[in-house]
């Protein structure tokens, strides 16, 4: 006789999913957007701008380094925690880079990527009663782990100006209530391209200690900064070490997304916190990429750095060329993302960005993400946005330049 689940049971997780934008309206699971314009890519035979994952695998050195670990037995469960030799690699990354002292036995976990920690921290600290902020736009896991959760998603918006993206603070005091349990922040932030100032951080510090609120921030793409921008955690705040959970990973960084190696640091309690959520997740994985990459963290800042110049270089040949296809861009400080507003080739029958994101692989062969999909529905960001296009340059400089040539079509 085969069991079946309770009414009640089946409502809540479809009512949880829903909210978390896991389901269609008949109920089935929606793809990411991220899937949906892949697949669209791949059905139409266009040039995928719209995931950001590289063309080329990361450096040879350290993809030998785990070819070596597997050869060398590497291949069973490595310590929950993480392997030693990679804790110890991503504390002494912390502290070169940033100034910050950690304990590698009990300040830093390895986690199955930047996701899994992000979740595991929303999880851990967050649940019905509570709010989460985020900026909005925000990347979408942000939202599925709040709504997961079961909190309430609050957000404040990052506002597009001449120089770009940047917080809108007196929305933030506006934003933050006595329920407020987490800040949740992304920079360099995706999909905006834009890298958090030291002041626009002190005043979300500020925030945090009203609300006595926990900071978990995403910063994958800490070490792909250009120009004169400059990647501050907020960690090295004053007061900020003891409530700030750091996440990052090396996948962007390394250009081995999937490896999914990522790393939570702060306070033990803290950390002690996400690992007891993290540990019925994955309890741990990628046995011998984690001894390569903890040589990548150590000896590797010149292949990061050889990545950041060619980033750059690849930066501007998107945004001059998305300029001379008449989408308007808006130069990123950060990431591998450039937001380009659409408005002038919008028609009624294609009349925000998500229309034309999904026309352009079959008119053009370009995919490319609507920066809307970021946001909450209908709200004033979402709004805002609306003609905003994410395109990534972590591509190949002959595939920028082939989707550049045939964008300009557009014209």
């Amino acid at each position: 006789m085969r069991a079946e689940v309770s009414e009640p049971r089946v409502e809540r997780w479809r009512a949880v999913a829903a909210a978390a934008g896991l389901l269609d309206a008949d109920g089935t699971t929606r793809p990411t957007i991220f899937a949906e314009m892949t697949a669209l890519a791949a059905r139409t035979g266009a040039i995928n701008l719209g995931q950001g994952f590289p063309d080329a695998d990361g450096p040879a050195w350290v993809r030998e380094a785990a070819v070596e670990a597997i050869r060398g037995g590497v291949n069973q469960y490595p310590p929950g925690r993480g392997v030693p030799e990679l804790r110890r690699a991503v504390a002494d990354h912390q502290a070169r880079h940033h100034g910050m002292s950690l304990d590698p036995a009990t300040e830093v976990l390895v986690t199955a990527g930047a996701t899994e920690a992000l979740t595991a921290a929303v999880l851990a600290l967050a649940g019905p009663g509570d709010e989460v902020l985020t900026l909005e736009p925000f990347y979408d896991s942000h939202a599925a782990a709040v709504a997961l959760a079961g909190a309430t998603h609050t957000t404040v918006p990052l506002v597009r100006g001449p120089e770009g993206f940047r917080l809108d603070v007196t929305a933030l005091a506006n934003a933050v209530s006595p329920r407020t349990r987490v800040i949740l922040l992304n920079s360099p932030h995706n999909p905006t391209g834009a890298v958090l100032t030291r002041a626009e951080l002190e005043a979300l510090a500020a925030a945090a200690v009203r609300a006595d609120a926990v900071v978990v921030t995403d910063e994958v793409y800490e070490h792909l900064v250009y120009d004169d921008a400059a990647h501050v955690p907020i960690a090295t705040l004053p007061g900020m070490a003891e409530r700030t959970i750091t996440i990052s990973s090396a996948g962007k960084t390394f250009s081995l997304t999937g490896w999914k190696i990522g790393w939570a640091t702060g306070p033990a309690h803290l950390v002690e916190a996400v690992l007891a959520v993290k540990q019925f997740l994955t309890y741990s994985g990628g046995a011998p990429f984690q001894p390569a990459i903890a040589r990548a963290l150590e000896r590797g800042d010149a292949d990061v750095a050889a990545l950041r110049d060619s980033l750059a270089q690849r930066r501007d040949l998107l945004v001059a060329g998305l300029e001379d296809a008449g989408l308007a861009a808006v130069r990123p400080e950060g990431t591998y993302f450039v937001c380009a507003d659409a408005s002038a080739l919008l028609t009624p029958d294609l009349p925000d960005g998500a229309a034309l994101a999904r026309a352009l692989p079959a008119a053009v062969g370009v995919a490319s993400i609507p920066v809307s999909a970021f946001c909450r529905a209908g709200s004033p960001t979402a709004s805002a946005v609306a003609p905003l296009l994410r395109f990534t340059f972590s591509k190949d400089r002959s595939t920028l330049e082939e989707a550049l040539r045939r964008l300009r079509t557009l014209r």
